[in-house]
């Protein structure tokens, strides 16, 4: 738990710029000690180029003037950092402006500002008691200055490429993939399994429930750490919600059977991060609705932009094709001996289809450009997985079938889609099936 708070902690947007500021603090003191040194070792300046050596009336000319140019560009890149979360909420989704917040390429910007301004400002504080004729530390602040130019002309560079949607869909494509790895990788470290044969008459008997304490939405359950708990305690522990779940005090969280009260419940209740709001650090159902937000907003009327929408619904299929090869709910965890110890009911891989399409479909359900995006979509996960996951998709085509067939498409759209269709159910493995049910968007005209 405290690993998955000091990943809360460190992608706040505060976290670098601070600790840069406290090493420019340090190195501040360090500088000025060198300088010092240096002075009492006049010897030294013999090895030291005059262009890099300043009098006390210079050096606090070029100090104040960095400091002043730097506090300038730290302005300016929190302006345009506003301009950038403007677009990101008024454009693609309000749920996308922690991708921006969180990006460690922005924070390390700002915070290379952060800490040239301390770093140059605690330099022109110490040079005040400073005894000697000559500073080496101003050739150091402008080697820094250098840097932190250097710095600005990259976040620039950067913001221009982040307002592009592409690269947005891009990386929370990559960030779900990447929490989906990480559970996926925690369950093989653990003793999981798909069925369980005494569940049920475990489950039977009597249960107490854990409530929660706090409001918010569960970001992560350390069900390792519920295992010890649960095996050091001789009980079954049942999570009640999903990740992503908004729960309110005195929602019912955990449930356990096998003893009648525990003295240490509140320690189970610690091993579920509840936050005010969701992050996708290990919610791959948060990072497929981003995708979805942003794919809907794309063919609203104010925007019309049916291509971001096939752009944010092909690299849907990229998560979901990564799923179906490896993707099992596994609810029931054990302890080494084999004894049930958590059950963790995760979304299958049925659900996560169904949520990433059914709003897109909705609200495009008129649009052929859409319509055909989510059936080549569907025909990139069949194609890359077997029969289980085929099957599946064949199922939530003919969801897609009905409300194709809701519509009165003209005869060249019809034609297209119908194409398309014979595609994916030739993905599917069900050609033969496919002309039973061909006839909701066959071209009449043939």
């Amino acid at each position: 738990m405290e690993k998955n708070r000091f990943l809360q902690v460190r992608a706040s947007f505060w976290f670098i710029p601070l600790i840069y500021g406290m090493i420019a603090l340090l190195l501040a003191y360090v500088s000025m000690a060198l300088d010092q040194y240096a002075s009492k070792h006049t010897e030294l300046y013999d090895y030291i180029p005059d262009l890099f050596l300043s009098d006390m009336q210079l050096a606090q000319t070029i100090l104040s003037s960095i400091a002043t140019s730097l506090l300038t560009m730290t302005t300016i890149t929190f302006s345009s950092i506003l301009v950038v979360l403007t677009t990101y909420a008024a454009q693609f989704s309000p749920r996308a402006l922690q991708n921006f917040t969180s990006d460690r390429s922005s924070q390390r910007v700002l915070g290379m500002f952060t800490g040239g301004f301390v770093y140059t400002i605690v330099l022109l504080l110490l040079a005040k008691g400073k005894s000697g004729d000559l500073f080496i530390v101003p050739a150091l602040a402008i080697g820094v200055a250098f840097a932190c130019l250097a710095a600005f002309v990259y976040f620039i560079h950067h913001s221009v490429a982040s307002i592009k949607v592409s690269n947005l869909i891009f990386q929370i494509a990559s960030k779900t993939m990447k929490a989906w790895k990480e559970n996926y990788e925690e369950d093989q470290s653990l003793n999981a399994m798909r069925d369980y044969a005494g569940a049920e008459e475990i489950t039977s008997g009597i249960d107490r429930q854990l409530k929660s304490k706090k409001a918010g939405y569960i970001q992560h359950v350390q069900v390792r750490e519920l295992i010890q708990a649960a095996e050091k305690s001789k009980i079954t522990i049942k999570v009640e919600k999903s990740l992503g779940s908004y729960v309110d005090e005195g929602t019912p969280l955990l449930t356990y059977w096998g003893q009648d009260e525990l003295s240490d419940a509140d320690s189970l209740l610690n091993q579920i991060l509840i936050i005010p709001e969701q992050e996708p650090v290990r919610d791959v159902g948060f990072g497929i609705q981003k995708l979805s937000e942003i794919a809907i907003r794309s063919i609203s009327p104010a925007f019309n932009d049916p291509y971001t929408t096939a752009n944010a619904v092909e690299h849907i299929a990229r998560i979901l094709t990564r799923l179906g090869k490896s993707y099992t709910p596994t609810p029931y965890y054990t302890d080494e001996a084999q004894r049930l110890r958590v059950i963790f009911h995760k979304p299958s891989f049925e659900d996560l289809l169904y949520k990433s399409f059914y709003l897109i479909r909705h609200h495009g359900k008129e649009d052929t450009a859409v319509m055909h995006s989510i059936l080549s979509a569907l025909t990139i996960v069949a194609e890359n997985n077997e029969k289980e996951v085929k099957d599946i998709i064949w199922k939530f085509s003919c969801y897609i079938l009905e409300g194709l067939q809701e519509v009165d498409w003209i005869s060249l759209d019809r034609s297209y889609l119908n194409h398309q269709f014979q595609k994916l159910a030739h993905a599917c493995c069900r050609d033969g099936q496919f002309e039973g049910i061909k006839k909701g968007i066959s071209d009449e005209s043939k």
